[in-house]
């Protein structure tokens, strides 16, 4: 289970649900001149340029993967993608590629050979623009995730399972997610379930909780709703979070609390290690 190489026949699909409820225009925890909705429109805009290179040969880009981005904040379930992409669910990775909503020239923090610290100015593609209105319809998220990812299986019923990854920082407001939640995780393909990762991203300056085994101890009811609706970590991203110098093992699930931003890029970045590409 979880060991089907990733190929053009046979790609992979990563669906992103994230949260544009009104908080999210409230700073992250620890770094108040940054908005969680600005982070998280960064973070997965660095994602899809790194899926992008990733998946960038000689010969062009090749179709390892189809990428969803699905924003919800009441009364919208929609795609996030803007621009030539607007209202696609899932889009081969070469028409992500190809098609950003704009290029930004960004700063960004090196070191020189000589050990000193310079800006250099570099491309940034963007896809998704922040957005922070309203409540939080987490329910209806993941029963449009479930109608997604059910079509895409069944064209690809031989590829390794969807990764889905949430990115929310409160309640869902539209009831309890737990059954629409289990009714997206065993949704499979022949390799495994449906994979459904979630990451809450705090206001408060809090330690992170990342890839626990149990739920967390802590006086939060929610921490342990997307305890139990996260799945185990396969094999291979036990493998890449010890590399990251986690603390990991076979009942640790694919679920972060109290997040900063740091930790954020990290839980995207693992969450889509998926091996080999042929």
């Amino acid at each position: 289970m979880y060991n089907v190489e990733i190929s053009r026949s046979n790609p992979g699909c990563f669906l992103f649900l994230i949260d544009q409820s009104g908080s999210m225009g409230d700073p992250f925890g620890g770094n108040p001149s940054l908005l969680k909705s600005h982070g998280v429109a960064d973070a997965v805009n660095r994602l899809l340029s790194n899926l992008v290179i990733k998946c960038s040969k000689d010969d062009g880009i090749r179709n390892y993967f189809e990428v969803g981005v699905i924003g919800y904040g009441n009364p919208d379930v929609s795609s996030a993608f803007m621009g030539t992409l607007a209202g696609r669910e899932l889009v081969k990775i070469e028409e992500i590629g190809n098609n950003p909503l704009r290029i930004e020239e960004r700063l960004q923090q090196i070191s020189s050979a000589d050990g000193e610290t310079v800006q250099k100015s570099v491309k940034f593609p963007v896809w998704i623009e922040p957005l922070a209105r309203n409540g939080t319809p987490m329910c209806k998220a993941f029963e449009t995730a479930r109608s997604i990812v059910e079509k895409w299986i069944a064209l690809n019923l031989n590829s390794y399972p969807p990764i889905i990854i949430n990115i929310t920082d409160g309640d869902a407001t539209d009831g309890n997610p737990i059954p629409y939640a289990r009714d997206l995780m065993r949704l499979n393909t022949n390799d495994g379930n449906v994979l459904l990762f979630n990451i809450h991203i705090s206001t408060q300056h809090s330690v992170p909780i990342i890839y626990p085994d149990k739920a967390p101890t802590i006086s939060d009811e929610y921490a342990a709703l997307l305890f139990e609706i996260s799945s185990l970590l396969p094999d291979t991203f036990i493998t890449a979070a010890l590399n990251d110098g986690y603390v990991v093992n076979q009942q640790s699930r694919g679920f972060g609390f109290n997040a900063d931003l740091i930790s954020l890029i990290s839980f995207i970045d693992i969450g889509t290690r998926v091996g080999m590409l042929r």
